[in-house]
């Protein structure tokens, strides 16, 4: 009986344990993904306000193209090297992708109002955090999610292209809208996922920060996208 008993506290304490290194995990992941937003912010104010920074970027198409598609590249580069670069290096990436993703956002301050900026980060934000609360709290599984919303995402981009070339207002408030729509969706299927990785998440320093900043990434580009496409909302107003 004293066995039995001492099994059960055991697998108490274990449980206790793991829930706490989720709770770490997760901690973690929204700290990270905080951090890379308010880098990201005061990279855009400061090329905004620069006018050197401004002239090189915005008065060179080139270089902002080659600078959009850079951010894309580093993506790609860190969630495919995860596995094989240390901590420090995802880390730092990560950082760098944030300040690169800053500089080329600075357009945002120069073609939207200060009041449309605020308006749109603070439903922005509310939207992301109602869903990503969702997302960790519900029972429902919401695996069966991610296919759709990533071939809605592909859709997306593809008229975004096609649109650049017809210039249709239609076209252009039917992505806006569905952007809207499938980045809050992702939110709560990305938070989902991110709970379930929190669960099977080792307490080695090593491997909990390079997920944690894997984590941190998606929910970034979930929270950027969103913005991108509330502000196009809230832009037409003005």
């Amino acid at each position: 009986m004293n066995d039995g008993i001492a099994q059960k506290r055991d697998v108490r304490i274990g449980a206790s344990q793991a829930a706490q290194v989720a709770r770490a995990f997760m901690v973690k992941v929204y700290g990270w993904m905080t951090a890379a937003m308010m880098i990201t912010a005061v990279a855009a104010l400061f090329t905004a306000i620069n006018p050197a920074m401004k002239e090189l970027i915005y008065g060179t198409p080139g270089v902002w193209i080659g600078l959009a598609i850079a951010t894309v590249v580093m993506v790609f580069v860190l969630s495919a090297a995860i596995n094989k670069i240390s901590a420090v290096s995802a880390t730092v990436l990560f950082v760098l992708y944030s300040v690169l993703s800053g500089v080329t956002l600075g357009w945002v301050f120069l073609v939207y109002t200060q009041g449309v900026i605020c308006q749109a980060f603070f439903v922005c934000a509310a939207m992301f955090g109602a869903m990503s609360l969702w997302g960790y709290t519900t029972n429902r599984d919401l695996s069966g999610w991610g296919s759709f919303l990533f071939m809605a995402l592909v859709g997306l981009i593809i008229a975004s292209v096609v649109n650049l070339f017809l210039a249709s207002s239609a076209l252009y408030w039917l992505v806006t809208y569905a952007g809207v729509f499938i980045f809050v969706g992702l939110t709560a299927y990305d938070t989902q996922k991110i709970k379930e990785m929190s669960l099977a998440v080792s307490s080695s320093g090593e491997l909990m920060q390079k997920a944690a900043i894997v984590g941190a990434l998606a929910l970034y580009l979930d929270f950027i996208n969103l913005f991108l496409m509330l502000l196009r909302l809230f832009g037409s107003r003005d």
